[in-house]
């Protein structure tokens, strides 16, 4: 399988250098190309200078997969034609969160790769070019965050910075998940402004949340204001979610893992339906879209870094069974009519299920997820494998194909599918995963000093302490660990009742619910359950 997925990676990438670099991406069909980080976000844009050559996307988002997958010759062939040709002084307007997560992230992500000695993937000498071009592209991301908020611009012109009129309209995601590689580029370089400007934004957009601690989809970066109230854990917030325990794990900073623990309780509470998770106005809780949506599969893997692997497997096998029903996992499936949406029966070779796949098997090493993961590879090659790469496929239901191969599934879709039958990669480093797949290392030289929970000299004084009224969370353990008072942890946000035959005298008796994170209450009788109140 292994090898199966190596030649499907070559398949694409090799004809993306043969029939559409140095542009941004192939179009499989047609055996032609698209210049398309300029479009990234759904905008039709100005004309592109009639020079422009492209950014050569799909060869920066292919860089660590070449790596992992262990073609270090065409790696130091990519990073040697980037470092001699590659400029960003171009009269182009491009989406900032797109740019960032795809460009910035894979540029910094190659350059630890190619800087790393003990990986030995250069022949020749190494100068920092790649971080040289990241530098260059993370001060023209800058102008975006000139606003009264502080929250960025989703579009900016690479040459002249903010246009005149420019749309003051954002995505949650688009401003708040730019911390992993706008502080990595601070690290590198030395240079605080990125991860200052990334950090103030994501702050302003935390101070934004309702009473119920949720957060909307779209916002108002000039007032602060939100556009649209209503939102899940998929398009829009994602990533955000993603990158509060992300950037906790890469950067060590306890801020972070507060505002992680806070929002992912939230979550669980408001949106989560069984395995399912709904969408919900975030000033009410009152659910709003009954969806299943492509871009939620990320979530079962995030809560895998969590330890919540109950949650992530019954979350996972709901997308497995739509994806068995299709074939693919459409774009948008409707829950309260389990029926396809009329519109987006699309498939553009998503990774978010192969990455949770991933996680999963990697968490529990239970073979089933590798079946799952032979049924993915499987079904790409029998419906989106063309000669000319691999084709998105327009309609799910006739497996009609769209002329497009997304950067993304060099990035990630392939990546991680290698990465579960081969995870050899991981075997002598920690690394997070951004949200497009490009692997930065956890070093200590990032972190500030650990509290004293995290030193194992320490862990005798951390179970020392009363656990029975304390989740998993906060206490930043394990959920499968039963601690020394004999209490076992169930679920990441599961509190235990003080009695375990869960008899109470008030509401302090009861703890927090396993599968909804909702608190318990002492019922009339005295017992703790989730009673239903009637007003």
């Amino acid at each position: 399988m292994r090898e199966k997925v190596r030649k499907m990676f070559h398949h694409a990438y090799d004809n993306y250098m043969t029939h559409a670099f140095p542009h941004d991406e192939l179009k499989p069909l047609t055996k032609t190309f698209t210049d398309s980080l300029s479009e990234l976000g759904n905008l039709k844009l100005e004309r592109l200078p009639q020079d422009y050559n492209g950014s050569a996307l799909s060869l920066i988002e292919s860089l660590s997969s070449l790596v992992i997958m262990g073609n270090n010759t065409e790696f130091e062939k990519g990073v040697r034609w980037l470092s001699d040709n590659l400029t960003f002084d171009v009269d182009a307007r491009i989406n900032l969160f797109e740019c960032n997560i795809r460009v910035l992230g894979g540029l910094v992500s190659a350059h630890l790769l190619a800087s790393d000695s003990s990986k030995k993937l250069l022949q020749g000498s190494y100068n920092n070019q790649l971080l040289g071009l990241a530098e260059d592209l993370g001060k023209r991301f800058l102008p975006a965050f000139n606003t009264p908020t502080g929250l960025p611009y989703a579009w900016i012109n690479l040459k002249y910075g903010v246009m005149e009129n420019e749309t003051t309209e954002t995505s949650t995601s688009g401003c708040g998940s730019l911390i992993l590689e706008m502080g990595a580029l601070s690290k590198l370089t030395g240079d605080p402004r990125y991860e200052s400007v990334a950090l103030r934004a994501l702050r302003k957009l935390w101070s934004m949340q309702s009473s119920l601690k949720l957060f909307g989809t779209t916002l108002d970066v000039s007032t602060g204001q939100w556009i649209e109230h209503s939102s899940g854990i998929g398009a829009g917030v994602d990533s955000f979610y993603e990158y509060l325990l992300k950037a906790h794990i890469l950067f060590g900073k306890e801020d972070f893992w507060r505002m992680f623990h806070s929002a992912y309780v939230a979550v669980q509470k408001h949106f989560r339906h069984g395995p399912w998770y709904h969408e919900a106005d975030m000033r009410t809780g009152r659910a709003t879209y009954w969806q299943l949506t492509s871009l939620q599969a990320f979530w079962p893997g995030l809560q895998v870094l969590i330890g919540d692997i109950s949650a992530a497997n019954s979350s996972h096998r709901e997308f497995f069974y739509v994806w068995k029903k299709f074939g693919v996992l459409p774009e948008r499936y409707l829950l309260d009519h389990q029926m396809l949406h009329p519109t987006e029966k699309y498939y553009p070779l998503r990774p978010e299920f192969a990455e949770s796949t991933f996680y999963l098997y990697q968490a529990t090493k239970d073979p089933w997820y590798l079946e799952v993961g032979e049924l993915i590879i499987n079904s790409l090659n029998i419906y989106s494998r063309v000669e000319g790469g691999f084709a998105s496929i327009k309609d799910v239901t006739t497996m009609q194909l769209e002329d497009h191969q997304h950067s993304f599934f060099l990035a990630e879709t392939c990546k991680y599918l290698y990465l579960l039958f081969d995870d050899s990669f991981l075997l002598k480093s920690n690394y997070v995963f951004t949200t497009e797949g490009h692997p930065l290392p956890v070093l200590s030289t990032w972190h500030e000093e650990l509290p004293e929970t995290y030193i194992p000299t320490n862990w005798t004084t951390l179970k020392k302490q009363p656990t029975n009224r304390a989740s998993a969370m906060s206490m930043q353990v394990c959920p499968a660990m039963t601690l020394n008072s004999g209490q076992h942890i169930e679920s990441a946000c599961h509190i235990s009742d003080v009695r375990i035959d869960h008899r109470c005298l008030t509401d302090e008796d009861c703890g927090v619910d396993a599968t909804t994170c909702r608190r318990r209450s002492c019922s009339m009788a005295g017992y703790c359950g989730l009673w239903l109140v009637i007003i």
